[in-house]
């Protein structure tokens, strides 16, 4: 069973830098595609950015596209985003998510079947 752990959260100004992590236990497929989303109170649950395991494709919201960097260590089985000049309206709840693929990843949350609990950053003005 897949099991990811997020870490990494927590407060800081706007112009600040974040990196988060999440440790995949558990995981057979020999490809597959993990991806952060976030959830703000009030809205819906986004996958900002995604990460192919075998061709390290990688796609980003318009949102996050110039700041966040995802990245995969397979070595150490361990996601991570590197956030960088934070803004207010990043604070969320961040989610890794995960999902065995013969083909492509998606921006879709129903495409994910693994779920982190979660790990909040807040982003003050």
């Amino acid at each position: 069973q897949v099991q990811l752990e997020e870490s990494g959260g927590g407060s800081v100004q706007a112009g600040g830098s974040i990196r988060l992590s999440c440790e995949v236990t558990g995981y057979t497929n020999s490809r597959y595609c993990m991806g952060w989303s976030r959830q703000a109170p009030g809205t819906e649950r986004e996958v900002i950015t995604f990460i192919h395991s075998s061709s390290g494709f990688t796609s980003y919201t318009d949102s996050v596209k110039g700041r966040f960097t995802i990245s995969l260590d397979s070595s150490n089985h361990t996601l991570y985003l590197q956030m960088n000049n934070l803004k207010p309206e990043d604070t969320a709840m961040y989610y890794c998510a995960a999902r065995g693929t013969s083909g492509y990843c998606s921006h879709a949350r129903t495409f994910y079947n693994s779920w982190g609990k979660g790990t909040q950053v807040t982003v003050s003005s």
